[in-house]
């Protein structure tokens, strides 16, 4: 997970220094080496919210605190990316932004739904893809019935989940939509 959050930090810093997307500042005393990094891009960092500067520093900070293979892993996959045709690295970037407008939470709550999925033995992780496949190719009408069962699934108690599944295991099925 280092090398990833590495690239995530890298990403971010390029956006804030290079693009001038926002990221981060504070009111934090700052070192040497951060004043040298704000001192070389002056109109970037002066454009900045203090919030994009407080993040782009704990990126920075993050960043200084990688061992060398983690940093030399990180820019390798930045080389990687660099060679990407424009529409994959405009998703990539997408995808970037959408992760960042998250709540830290949210974020939270999605690394550690990814992690449970890694822990998974390959055979359950490749069933759940499929499903996921599958789910992707429904018609609209098909994926809004499918998400109000599984919203209705998510309000049932565990005994009512519990019987569900015994009823389906009985041949009755799942309890009809409403």
């Amino acid at each position: 997970m280092p090398a990833t959050r590495a690239l995530v930090v890298v990403l971010g810093f390029l956006s804030a220094l290079i693009a001038g997307t926002p990221l981060a500042a504070s009111a934090q005393a700052l070192t040497p080496d951060e004043r040298g990094v704000i001192e070389r891009h002056p109109e970037r960092w002066n454009r900045m919210s203090p919030e994009e500067r407080t993040r782009v520093l704990e990126d920075y900070r993050h960043w200084k605190s990688l061992n060398p293979e983690q940093r030399e892993e990180a820019r390798e996959r930045m080389r990687r990316f660099r060679q990407l045709p424009p529409q994959d690295k405009a998703r990539i970037l997408d995808d970037f932004q959408r992760w960042h407008e998250l709540s830290d939470d949210r974020r939270r709550e999605l690394q550690e739904s990814y992690e449970r999925f890694q822990r998974l033995p390959p055979d359950a992780r490749a069933r759940l893809l499929e499903r996921h496949r599958q789910y992707q190719e429904l018609p609209p009408a098909e994926k809004e019935r499918v998400q109000r069962n599984f919203e209705r699934w998510q309000k049932m108690s565990p005994d009512e989940r519990r019987a569900v599944r015994e009823k389906a295991r009985h041949g009755a099925g799942p309890p009809a939509p409403r």
